[in-house]
């Protein structure tokens, strides 16, 4: 069972900033600093026993007609991609904690969390400290050069916790001056993962070719080599680490765009078999000979753009310990699973240092923008406007990240519990329907139903998004990818909610039997 927990924005920021903050409105507005500092020591409950009451009884609600539907004639400007993907029906009306009412009328269960960004549901309570905040009149929109007081503090936050410290541990100080490999002690505020990742893969680059000139590279003349997940075919497809171009060639798109690039010497993309730490080792053994290097290692934990599969922890901690000996720095890409685990990263539960660890989606609950990159010291080479971006220093999407990570922090052992529950059940639902699927992949809440035939995903998928309007998503679209369906259940899912969706799992894979008999 979650916890309450109650803070002021006081609590969180410490009375001398507050203090200032307060007598700075005054001025500007003229208010009383004593009716602003009530504002300020405000308590908030977090987790309101009518909202955690709420959630339990919604649950038999999903799929119902809740509302009248919103008779919508408004199609937008989309592009063709999009308008083909276009579902109106589930668009949001409303949302709270885990459900969303869709333009439909209907209540639906936020099965991906709304892609991986609410890990704590919509409308969590605790975010009302970010209004406070507001009738504060602190400012979100600030600059790289002027980046605010709560942003810092998160900075410090995030490197405490990416090393397994409190952010007031004697041991900061050190962590901060740190200039080793696998040691994070460094932050960079960007928006988007995408851009936390080609962050990274800019300072990986560094090495070789610098970024305005005038710099020497350590590694001028080789050609970089990038180490990606591999698909079951050995291509590229099985690793996804955002939408810039560079990463994009990463994945196999752009064929012949990085087909020139590759040509000419100026970088290569080398996929990786999946756990196999053999085949690991002799692939950095032969591109870190002649004029090759290895410029990094970039992978997720879970790779939820390939079926969900998991990484071995055997398997990782191999492949660290081989590019540390070969000067090959690691990206840990965890924009879809921070803030999904006890501890906040997932990294730290395999014991992992990687160099660079992209954050985001989860840690600012769907109320901004707001993605990071923590990186050691050791790869610290980059100017200002090498990663750059405008509204990357937003004081109030740092707010979020510091109320996100209080609750998770004080509720980690019960979120797990009921990860490992829900996994758990859906092991016991594949077992029964052994004829239709093949496994479950992925971990905790982030875990998926891998499925033997492409078409049984779909109708397994269809049914349950359709008829009883719980988000999940059929990925069929990578031909030498298990077709699987993946699910991301928002933190908030009580052990009774996870029982209630595998219920209704039961009935979508029944359904999914009769169409499969019956095409």
């Amino acid at each position: 069972m979650l916890k309450n927990v109650q803070l002021s924005l006081q609590d969180m920021l410490g009375e001398e900033y507050i203090a200032s903050v307060c007598a700075a409105r005054a001025f500007l507005t003229g208010e009383s600093e004593s009716s602003l500092r009530a504002v300020a020591e405000e308590r908030v409950d977090f987790w309101p026993q009518a909202f955690a009451r709420r959630q339990e009884e919604l649950m038999d609600r999903v799929g119902q007609q809740a509302v009248p539907s919103f008779a919508d004639a408004q199609g937008g400007a989309p592009t063709r991609a999009y308008a083909a993907a276009q579902h109106t029906p589930a668009a949001p009306l409303s949302g709270l904690g885990a459900y969303r009412l869709g333009e439909d009328g209907r209540l639906y269960f936020a099965g991906k969390s709304e892609h991986y960004q609410i890990p704590l549901g919509h409308a969590f309570p605790g975010y009302r400290l970010i209004e406070n905040a507001k009738r504060l009149g602190i400012p979100n929109a600030t600059h790289n050069n002027t980046r605010g007081y709560i942003t810092r503090t998160l900075e410090r936050a995030l490197i405490a916790a990416a090393n397994g410290v409190s952010a007031d541990s004697p041991r900061m100080e050190s962590i901060l001056k740190e200039k080793k490999p696998g040691v994070l002690s460094t932050v960079i505020n960007l928006e988007t993962g995408s851009l936390a990742v080609e962050a990274a893969l800019k300072m990986m680059l560094a090495r070789f070719y610098p970024l305005d000139g005038r710099q020497e590279a350590e590694y001028a003349g080789k050609t970089p080599v990038f180490l990606v997940m591999a698909d079951h075919a050995g291509g590229l497809t099985g690793n996804y680490h955002g939408t810039t171009v560079l990463a994009q060639t990463l994945r196999g798109l752009w064929p012949s765009w990085y087909a020139q690039a590759e040509s000419a010497g100026l970088y290569k993309a080398v996929s990786v078999p999946i756990n196999d730490l053999t085949a690991f080792e002799a692939t950095l053994r032969r591109f870190n000979q002649g004029n090759f290097k290895t410029a990094g290692f970039c992978h997720e934990i879970v790779l939820m753009n390939y079926g969900g599969i998991r990484l071995d922890e055997a398997y990782l901690r191999g492949t660290y310990a081989l590019c540390r000996e070969t000067d090959t720095p690691v990206l840990c890409d965890e924009i879809q699973s921070c803030a999904w685990y006890d501890g906040l990263f997932l990294f730290r539960r395999y014991g992992l240092t990687p160099d660079f660890v992209s954050v985001g989606k989860g840690f600012p609950g769907g109320e901004y923008p707001a993605s990071k990159v923590l990186a050691s010291g050791a790869f610290d080479t980059m100017s200002q406007f090498g990663a750059l971006v405008t509204n990357g220093q937003e004081e109030l999407a740092s707010l979020a990240y510091l109320i996100t990570m209080a609750f998770i922090r004080e509720n980690g052992p019960a979120m797990e519990a009921v990860g490992r529950r829900y996994h758990s059940e859906l092991e016991r639902l594949a077992k029964q329907h052994a004829d239709l699927c093949d496994g479950v992949t992925g971990d905790g809440h982030m875990s998926a139903l891998s499925f033997r035939r492409m078409e049984q995903a779909n109708a397994f998928c269809a049914h349950l998004n359709k008829a009883l309007c719980i988000d999940a998503s059929a990925q069929t679209y990578k031909i030498s990818c298990p077709p699987a369906v993946l699910t991301k259940l928002p933190l908030i899912t009580s052990e009774q909610m996870a029982d209630h969706l595998i219920a209704r799992m039961e009935i979508a894979l029944t359904q999914a039997r009769k169409e499969a008999a019956n095409p």
